[in-house]
Order: structure tokens, then C-alpha cells, then sequence
């Protein structure tokens, strides 16, 4: 089954596959306009994410997890 999402900038169905180079975007215009209005402030998160906070525990996991994985962010 084909997935296709609109561009959140000019909303043109963009087929989700590898081959979309810039998904969710159809283009690198509508991607720059995008992140321009981000680098603005035209663009906020106007609410608090809910449930995004970790405890130092779950950090704590991750971190060991990834350094188990032979990560390359952990080595000296």
C-alpha cells in the first residue's frame, strides 16, 4: 500500500517512499521555507509535549543500551 502525505508547506501529496528525497516535503523550496519559518519563530510548539520527560533512570538505560550497540557517540 502506497502512503502519500501532503507537504506541510504548500500541501502537495507526497508519495512516503525512499525515493521522496525531501518527504515529508516535495521539494527542498518547500523544506527551507519550512525551517526558515522555524529559525523565525513564525513556527512554535505553542503547548508542553506530554509524556516526553525521562527520569535519570530511563537516561541512564538508554545511555548503557546505546553504548552497547558499539555507538560511536560514546567512544573516546
Amino acid at each position: 500500500m502506497t502512503t502519500v502525505v501532503k507537504c506541510p508547506t504548500c500541501e502537495t501529496a507526497v508519495i512516503w517512499q525512499p525515493l521522496s528525497e525531501f518527504r515529508p516535503f516535495c521539494s527542498e523550496r518547500c523544506k527551507l521555507i519550512d525551517l526558515g519559518e522555524w529559525a523565525s519563530d513564525t513556527r512554535v510548539i505553542t503547548q508542553p509535549i506530554q509524556g516526553a520527560v525521562m527520569s535519570e533512570a530511563d537516561l541512564d538505560a538508554m545511555e548503557d543500551l546505546l553504548a552497547e550497540q558499539d555507538n560511536q557517540f560514546f567512544k573516546e
